[in-house]
């Protein structure tokens, strides 16, 4: 063997060394740069309304491994929800599942996402999304991923029957999706997190309370309920959120990851909830809980209040955006 042989042969030999080195420094950065992204969930852990983002978390750690990561602190027992929105403001938390009647502290235009009558498709087409989005990023300095809950009525639960949609004596549990219309109906309002609900019900502190069509069995509230008012009102929201300023320090390939999970999760949420909201109306019935139907024009009014005095209440506390969200969500528009 030559000397320019060897010479050859060792040079080879350094290009194939320095190439390990490098994938190995490169494979060593990409670890380093996986970033792992703190949750809090403002609805107990596995029950309805935290089961879409449970699965959105499971996703994004599947696909997401080398780049992003979420640390799943859990729900209302390691934060109060109504706490939620301003912890991810100032990004104690990195991500949120949550709704917009738990955040009206820090952005009150988010209680309209109720009164939406149109699918999150079309929104994100029409410039609703877009204008919500906005208010997000400067209002509680977060971005918004994915509406993980949508056609989920609202309805009004109750321990004694009405008659008509007159709730005059009646002590109410509510969160602030409910507080405008049942208070314009006579009723005498008291806001609750969640778990105090039963034990309201149980001493008699409320004579009923505002909530989905599903959920009421998680919870226990289905030993408390002997009544549900039909028809249905508004549509529940619950929502991915994430910090804005750790939105921001993430690469493209970090929030590609996000991104595609609450996508995916966003475009499953109508169908769920449409087998969903069946389900749990047999489960009622099964249950022993009768049904307060309001027909014709008592139901007609019924709703149109409940649309009224829900826009009303966003429009008072946002006089300058709320106008603007109704001409985006109303059905009319």
């Amino acid at each position: 063997m030559t000397g320019a042989t060897l010479a050859g042969g060792n040079i080879m030999y350094r290009k194939i060394a320095l190439g390990l080195i490098a994938s190995s420094l490169l494979g060593t950065a990409t670890l380093a740069q996986e970033v792992t992204l703190r949750a809090v969930s403002a609805f107990a852990e596995k029950t309805t309304y935290a089961r879409g983002f449970e699965k959105f978390i499971d996703r994004v750690n599947a696909s997401g491994k080398g780049l992003v990561q979420i640390n799943y602190i859990g729900g209302p027992k390691a934060m109060p929800p109504f706490e939620v929105g301003k912890a991810l403001q100032t990004g104690v938390i990195d991500l949120a599942n949550t709704t917009g009647a738990f955040t009206t502290n820090v952005l009150p235009e988010g209680d309209a996402w109720k009164l939406t009558e149109k699918p999150m498709a079309e929104l994100r087409k029409n410039g609703g999304f877009d204008y919500m989005a906005k208010l997000y990023a400067e209002k509680m300095n977060a971005v918004f991923l994915a509406r993980l809950v949508d056609d989920n009525p609202f309805h009004l639960y109750l321990t004694k029957p009405i008659t008509g949609p007159d709730l005059t004596g009646l002590k109410l549990r509510i969160t602030p999706v409910y507080r405008d219309f049942f208070q314009a109906q006579g009723a005498t309002v008291v806001q609750t997190p969640p778990g105090e609900v039963y034990t309201a019900l149980e001493r008699g502190v409320v004579d009923g309370y505002g909530w989905p069509i599903t959920g009421i069995f998680d919870l226990g509230w289905h030993e408390k309920t002997k009544y549900r008012v039909d028809p249905g009102f508004y549509s529940a929201e619950v929502s991915v959120l994430i910090n804005k300023t750790a939105w921001d320090k993430l690469s493209d390939a970090q929030k590609a990851v996000l991104r595609k999970a609450a996508e995916q999760g966003e475009a499953e949420a109508a169908a769920e909830f449409k087998a969903e909201n069946a389900k749990d109306t047999k489960r009622q019935a099964d249950a022993g809980i009768q049904v307060v139907k309001f027909d014709g024009a008592a139901a007609a009014a019924w709703r149109k209040k409940a649309y009224d005095t829900g826009w009303e209440g966003v429009i008072k506390q946002s006089p300058e955006h709320g106008p603007k969200l109704r001409a985006f969500f109303s059905k009319s528009n």
